[in-house]
């Protein structure tokens, strides 16, 4: 099948062909012609199988007739991370050259002005995260009344991290006869009773089997213990790792992403962090230095799990192992799309054995080891390559002194200690003569003198006194003679009749 059978527009096959595209993908086969027909469409497939493409080629051809007003625009595009709303537009630009469509982009980090101009101006396509959405929408400056096609790509992840408040909302604001689509990889059940809200009579495209991962990526635990080894032990996959082009390393907190980014750079590898605290230049500049292969490694949090096309990453590294199933699926998509063979490990602990038995559960197959397991691991084997790093010339370690600084102190060591011995001797003499009677031997069967410490302090015997009675005195009923005088006072009380 070509992209020419799927009723697309001569533009936007003009623009497929430029970007050098002929045979569309199963999902953008069995997805486009549901879009294009204005059906619901809730589509799933594995990762990196063009599913973004699946629904911008069926948009584009939707939005040639009209043209959008300004502050209302005619589509509506959620994307869970800024980064993957950043590429859902560099998509519309590439395959809607010929088109001459308004884009605008809402994302936070970036000028709310901007914005507010290209909303202004009229949007045909409006590519947002909800928050910065519904920051508009209050304000004022957005009608969400003539949307036509609302799009909720990864809508796993929209759904089951939060999200689903704001969802709820934007659909409540869209125009009831819109048309709804909804893309990812994974769709657990829970969250597909969820999209029957949001969904009328859909067309379920799956050509695959949800959260299942690719066949070209090759996949392998490696054993490891916590800590320092465990950074250890990526540095020495990252050297051994063959064919490796650049990599993905993924951890669970970005306060280890900052670490491990410092740890991989004093080690001289070239090396980029990318998590959410960042601002968006500088997450952006750190994304397009690995995609233009200015570093090679790219140290980030789930942040980039998701969607994001880099189309030649060789290999991903799982530093951490993901708590959620789900996420290995997401995280080892990154490397092998479109066909391309890749390479996906995973550093495991004593601690991250249940977490495989999900991941291995969820993707119905079992990964093979490198080296020794978990059981087998000996802490020889640590020792000794602790023995080895620190016979390499050059590297030194802070904890153990090791290196030319460590030799260097060893060696002046007996020196300090002999002058701080020879200061404190003449020192002694002073301190003696200071605190009289210090020259008096004590005997050793000598009874030692009782410390002030021990004795009881008068303040404390008299709070005690005062505020415990002794124990001679009668025990007082009621309030003793510390009766409060409003209490004493006679009350009158009105004569109360009686039956005869």
């Amino acid at each position: 099948m070509q992209f020419s059978d799927l009723g697309l527009s001569e533009k936007v096959l003009r623009a497929v062909e430029d970007s050098g595209y002929t045979t569309p993908t199963p999902i953008q086969a069995q997805a486009i012609p549901h879009v294009l027909a204005g059906r619901d469409v809730l589509g799933i497939a594995q990762t990196g199988t063009g599913k973004t493409a699946a629904f911008t080629l069926p948009m584009l051809c939707r939005l040639e007739q009209g043209r959008a007003r300004a502050r209302v625009p005619r589509t509506l595009i959620l994307e869970p991370t800024r980064e993957l709303a950043a590429q859902v537009e560099e998509s519309f630009n590439k395959y809607g050259a010929q088109h001459k469509l308004n884009v605008a982009l809402l994302i936070g980090g970036v000028s709310f002005g901007d914005q507010e101009a290209k909303i202004m101006r009229g949007a045909d396509v409006l590519i947002a995260t909800p928050g910065r959405l519904l920051d508009f929408f209050e304000r004022g400056k957005l009608l969400l009344t003539g949307i036509e096609i609302l799009v909720i790509d990864e809508a796993d992840r929209m759904l089951d991290m939060g999200f689903i408040p704001d969802i709820e909302k934007i659909c409540k604001l869209v125009p009831f006869t819109r048309q709804t689509l909804f893309f990812s990889a994974t769709m657990p059940p829970e969250i597909t009773r969820l999209t029957e809200q949001f969904l009328h009579n859909p067309a379920r495209v799956e050509v695959a089997r949800a959260a299942t991962t690719a066949s070209t990526i090759t996949q392998v635990l490696v054993a490891s213990h916590g800590g320092g080894d465990k950074r250890e032990t990526l540095r020495r996959l990252l050297r051994a790792a063959e064919g490796l082009k650049n990599a993905i390393v993924f951890c669970n907190r970005k306060r280890d992403v900052a670490i491990l980014y410092k740890s991989l750079e004093k080690h001289g590898f070239p090396v980029g962090a990318l998590h959410g605290d960042m601002d968006q230049s500088a997450r952006m500049a750190s994304l397009d230095a690995f995609k233009n292969g200015a570093v090679d490694i790219l140290v980030c949090s789930d942040v980039a799990a998701r969607g994001l096309d880099i189309p030649d990453v060789s290999h991903v590294f799982n530093f951490d192992v993901p708590t959620h199933a789900e996420d290995y699926v997401h995280r080892i998509g990154r490397t092998g799309r479109a066909g391309r063979t890749g390479h996906a490990y995973t550093i495991v602990t004593d601690h991250d054995t249940k977490y495989i038995a999900q991941i291995e559960d969820l993707i119905k197959k079992q990964i093979d080891w490198e080296g020794p397991r978990l059981g087998e691991l000996a802490p020889a084997e640590y020792v000794e390559r602790d023995r080895a790093r620190s016979a390499r010339p050059g590297e030194r370690s802070r904890r153990s002194g090791r290196g030319e600084r460590g030799e260097r102190d060893r060696a002046e060591r007996p020196a300090r200690e002999r002058s701080r011995s020879s200061d404190e001797t003449a020192r002694a003499p002073r301190q003696k003569a200071a605190r009289p009677g210090a020259d008096e031997p004590r005997h050793q069967d000598s009874p030692r003198p009782e410390s002030r410490r021990d004795e009881p302090r008068r303040d404390d015997q008299r709070r005690k006194s005062a505020s415990r009675p002794a124990d001679d005195d009668p025990p007082v009923i009621g309030m003793g003679d510390h009766v409060p005088s409003f209490l004493l006072r006679p009350v009158r009380t009105k004569a109360v009749k009686t039956a005869d």
